[in-house]
């Protein structure tokens, strides 16, 4: 009886022993069924922090700068920069932000002469008759300037200059005129007659030799023809008629003129009075290509004298830079010789000190609104903006 009961204790702890040992060699076994080591479960440590990885450096904009104590030091330096003249300045980023500067009495709504500032607003005004199909780049004088069907370009068909010029050329300077104000009276003249003075512009340039090379010869005579050709291929009556059709279309220049010498025989190379705020305006538009067709733009902005001898420019009289030129506006480059981008930086300055300019590097306007007593004060508005270009550019970077 005891070893029946003894036997069947021993048979059932030997069961229940390989139970055990089969059901932890199941738990350690593997996906695949092998047998593993079960290590014990450490205790869990709180996860560490993680190392940030460094972001990359933003040179466009320095977290600890201030758009408010740059003004300041843009307002000391604008205070204490010399001139001989009272001016404004105003200047947008390309976020819209605005900063302006009045010396003494000077005001962004008094009404400035233009000088060549006006050479920028008459050729994108050309140019839109251009835009409408009245005429192309390669239109020539003679195409236009006609009496009915007679030709009336007083340059004769027997000329070296007569296929030579077209209206690329003209809006350029190249179009190998080299008279100067003073050679045609005619352009500050208040009397005259505005298709007769461009005429006579043709006729004191009418036996000038054929360019060899490509010639920037820098003056008025140029737009003064170009402007006539566009009024005939337009219909218009006069300038003014195509500068009031400018003002309806585009909303700009609501109480600017062209009126010197004359509103009757406006100088297009420089015969403006504007606000400042309305040339600014005018100046927004254009960089934000709402005045030009991108075609017509691009060709604008481009380098229209790559190649060309720089016979006349005021740059290299007064400042020894080469600047080349677009249509109506300058490319500039501070530098003896042209070893820049074509296209950075466009601008239009003015005898009297006024400065308009579009830094396409940055992508930013700005403007010196100056008033001098007499012409041959152009390199004052440049010299106002280059004493605070480095604040505003870094006001530029700093958001």
């Amino acid at each position: 009886m005891k070893k029946k009961l003894f036997h069947k204790i021993k048979l059932f702890l030997g069961i229940g022993i390989q139970i055990f040992i089969i059901s932890v060699s199941f738990q350690n076994c593997d996906s695949n069924n092998k047998l593993t080591t079960n290590t014990p479960t450490p205790s869990p440590t709180p996860p560490s922090t993680p190392t940030p990885t460094p972001s990359p450096v933003d040179d466009s904009s320095d977290p600890l700068c201030s758009t408010v104590d740059l003004e300041s030091a843009m307002t000391s330096t604008l205070n204490s920069v010399s001139v001989k003249n009272e001016f404004s300045f105003l200047v947008e980023r390309p976020d819209g932000r605005q900063f302006s500067y009045n010396r003494g009495s000077s005001s962004l709504n008094d009404l400035y002469q233009s000088a060549s500032t006006s050479k920028l607003v008459s050729a994108v005004i050309i140019l839109r008759a251009v835009d409408k199909g009245y005429l192309t780049l390669d239109s020539k004088p003679q195409d236009y300037i006609k009496n009915g069907s007679t030709v009336i370009w007083s340059i004769a068909s027997t000329k070296p200059l007569y296929n030579y010029i077209t209206l690329r050329k003209l809006l350029s300077f190249t179009s190998g005129f080299t008279s100067t104000d003073t050679d045609v009276l005619c352009l500050s003249n208040a009397t005259s007659d505005f298709q007769a003075c461009a005429n006579n512009v043709g006729y004191v340039n009418r036996d000038k030799p054929l360019p060899t090379t490509p010639q920037f010869y820098y003056s008025s005579a140029h737009l003064q023809v170009a402007g006539l050709m566009a009024i005939k291929a337009s219909g218009a009556s006069s300038w003014q008629d195509l500068f009031t059709q400018f003002k309806n279309e585009t909303g700009l220049f609501a109480s600017s003129t062209y009126d010197l010498p004359s509103a009757t025989n406006p100088r297009l190379a420089g015969g403006m009075h504007w606000k400042a705020t309305e040339y600014f305006a005018f100046l927004k538009a254009f960089k934000n290509g709402a005045l030009l067709s991108p075609s017509l733009m691009n060709e604008m902005i481009s380098d229209q004298t790559p190649t060309a001898d720089l016979a006349y420019s005021p740059l290299i009289v007064a400042l020894n830079e080469a600047w080349h030129y677009g249509f109506g506006s300058w490319q500039e480059c501070q530098s003896s010789t042209y070893n820049c981008t074509p296209g950075t930086r466009i601008s239009s300055p003015g005898a009297y000190g006024s400065y308009p300019y579009w830094d396409r590097s940055k992508n930013y306007i700005g403007l010196v609104a100056n008033q001098a007593t007499a012409t041959g004060n152009f390199p004052e508005g440049i010299s106002i903006e280059r004493s605070v270009r480095s604040q505003v550019e870094s006001w530029i970077d700093c958001h």
